[in-house]
């Protein structure tokens, strides 16, 4: 099957005989249709702990989300048929590999199962059917953001991006990096809207991990989404730099205040930079905004560049999390699909319980970083499973710390030489929540 017909595949047959067993029926269903898909979309925010979705609310979710192909487990005993017990969506979207090409990825989200019908086999036909139509149509690495991560593992997925989230007082956070020349102001939501898309789009394959973002998405961030709770306090400015062109957007809310009226805290929803000139002036116009004496950032780099520009570290604190998780479906497209940073031979043995990454595989890499990857016999270098090797993919864990968690089998040289040659130039990171 084309990558382009995955909107219209059909039910994984093996997933759909495993839960009709179970009286349960697998489907995918029709976005158009209103009277299926809100009572799909009233399930899917409930498991994740969503209140009571408003008309205009679904209406909007289904605006934003209806390209996207859904997929529900449905118990027709249940007291409420309409409304499924266990939900996926996903679609086809381009991931970017180190050296800036993008690859088709299956990005998988939605993934919840009633409480009332836990350990009935929902989740592994639902994601397990999720590969193999993916495989099937020929995309050859799938990929998720993670609400429980005790849950992936088990279907090949590992941490492939890392992420951080900041908290820093102000008055500690003294400014000193750069002072830019370039011009702030205030845009509006509508301008926020094609700004934040068109800057994205330019800069996503710089990022080693990033992906294309969809309408629905900058929609919601520009606070536009009909019936979008706290909309109407999302603010944002941009940079321009002399020529007047966006080199930056930063999207962020202040609290209400308390009894004290200096004390505001400002969340940085979003914060996207083209240019260092960009980064620079919008993280000191957020620390050094008025009455405000904690500026908190979500979802940023490991590598936070931030860091190096205020005058005491201790004044951030800093969390960090994994992110973005991969799973690899396709070994030759996906290795032969980056660039690697020094030339090298390797023969990996892979294992793969569900069986398509599975084989020993050389790989072989020119001094100009372009890889061959092709299926061998005999003896390997090294070994490891498919979520090893998803991890190791995009530069953002090295095989030598693999290799010391015991979740690599390789000689220390052997591993040394993996890392030299898997390393990203760009940290890997991915910004956004799929």
């Amino acid at each position: 099957m084309p990558a382009h017909d995955w909107k219209n595949a059909p039910a994984d047959r093996t997933s759909t005989d495993t839960l009709s067993a179970a009286g349960l029926e697998y489907r995918v269903i029709d976005t158009s249709d209103a009277e299926t898909f809100h009572p799909y979309l009233q399930a899917e925010m409930r498991g994740f702990l969503a209140g009571e979705q408003s008309d205009e609310q679904l209406g909007g979710i289904r605006d934003g989300l209806a390209f996207r192909r859904f997929a529900g487990v449905y118990d027709p005993a249940a007291l409420e048929p309409t409304q499924p017990v266990g939900t996926v969506n996903s679609w086809v979207t381009d991931m970017t590999m180190p050296g800036g090409r993008v690859i088709p990825m299956w990005a998988i989200s939605g993934v919840t199962v009633a409480p009332t019908h836990r350990r009935k086999g929902i989740a592994r036909a639902m994601l397990e059917g999720e590969l193999r139509t993916a495989a099937a149509a020929g995309v050859p690495i799938a990929g998720l953001t993670v609400s429980e991560a005790t849950i992936y593992g088990r279907f090949g997925f590992s941490p492939a991006t890392y992420a951080s989230d900041w908290s820093i007082e102000t008055k500690r956070a003294v400014w000193v990096g750069p002072r830019p020349d370039g011009r702030l102001d205030f845009i509006d939501r509508e301008r926020l809207r094609e700004q934040l898309a068109e800057l994205h789009g330019r800069i996503r394959t710089a990022r080693p991990g990033e992906i294309e973002a969809w309408p629905g998405l900058w929609l919601r961030m520009s606070g536009l989404a009909p019936g979008q709770e706290g909309g109407g306090k999302l603010r944002a400015v941009r940079y321009a730099d002399s020529a007047g062109t966006t080199r930056g957007i930063a999207v962020y809310r202040l609290s209400d205040e308390g009894s004290d009226f200096t004390k505001h805290e400002l969340d940085l929803h979003y914060l996207l930079s083209e240019t260092d000139d960009a980064y620079a002036a919008l993280w000191r116009f957020a620390l050094e905004h008025d009455l405000v004496s904690i500026v908190k950032s979500p979802l940023r780099s490991v590598d936070e560049p931030v860091r190096w520009m205020i005058a005491d570290q201790r004044g951030a604190t800093v969390e960090t999390s994994e992110h973005g998780w991969l799973r690899i479906l396709d070994v030759p497209t996906v290795l032969t699909a980056r660039t690697y940073a020094r030339g090298g031979s390797f023969t990996l043995r892979i294992t793969d319980a569900l069986g398509f990454a599975a084989g020993t595989w050389r790989l072989t890499v020119t001094e100009g970083g372009q890889a061959e990857v092709s299926a061998v016999e005999g003896p390997a270098d090294a070994a490891m499973s498919v979520n090893a090797l998803s991890s190791m993919l995009l530069g953002g864990v090295r095989p030598t710390t693999l290799r010391t968690a015991g979740l690599a089998d390789a000689e220390a040289d052997v591993a040394a030489s993996l890392d030299a040659v898997f390393a990203s130039r760009e940290t890997p990171y991915l910004s956004l929540w799929y």
